[in-house]
């Protein structure tokens, strides 16, 4: 009796040796899922420090890291497309930081509707403290990885990123025709 594919096991990518062998697509799939679940899992713990050591939010912090790597002043907008996000989310921030001193807000003497944001001295000496705590919470997070496994991973990381820049926005979905 002469086997058909069916019979032989050769079904939806599943050979006689042994299980389903996954195809290309549903590897990337798999890469993507575990690079966002590391990132969300370092991001957590992140903020829980923040929130537990200097009562700071994650995008607060993000908003001081931009201004300070800023050569100037930013406008409001300039801001939101830097985090990308909108620009409400970033003037609830900008808010709370001014009220706190951190941060400066003045309205553009030509455009009334334009504001410009700095860091205060009070918000660089801040954010320096932040900074360096931040950067001893990720070797902490990273600890169990060799200065070789870092290298490798930064490479890939790198080669990613170039992989990723020529196709931003190539293909249209129907999220991107609501924006």
């Amino acid at each position: 009796m002469k086997m058909g594919a069916k019979d032989s096991g050769d079904v939806c990518g599943q050979s006689p040796a042994g299980p389903p062998v996954p195809n290309v697509s549903t590897r990337r799939l798999g890469l993507w899922l575990r690079l966002f679940m590391n990132a969300a899992e370092i991001e957590k713990y992140i903020r829980q420090r923040f929130r537990e050591h200097f009562a700071v939010t994650l995008p607060q912090f993000d908003v001081m890291a931009a201004l300070y790597r800023a050569e100037k002043a930013l406008t409001m907008g300039e801001l939101s497309q830097q985090l990308l996000v909108s620009n409400g989310n970033v003037t609830g921030i900008v808010d709370r930081l001014q009220k706190e001193d951190i941060v400066h807000r003045v309205v553009c003497p030509d455009d009334k509707r334009v504001h410009h944001v700095t860091l205060t001295a009070v918000g660089r000496a801040k954010f320096e403290e932040l900074a360096r705590a931040h950067e001893s919470w990720v070797d902490e997070r990273l600890a169990g990885l060799n200065v070789d496994e870092v290298e490798d991973m930064i490479s890939r990381m790198d080669r990613l990123r170039s992989v990723l820049k020529p196709q931003k926005r190539r293909h249209a979905t129907p999220h991107d025709e609501g924006e």
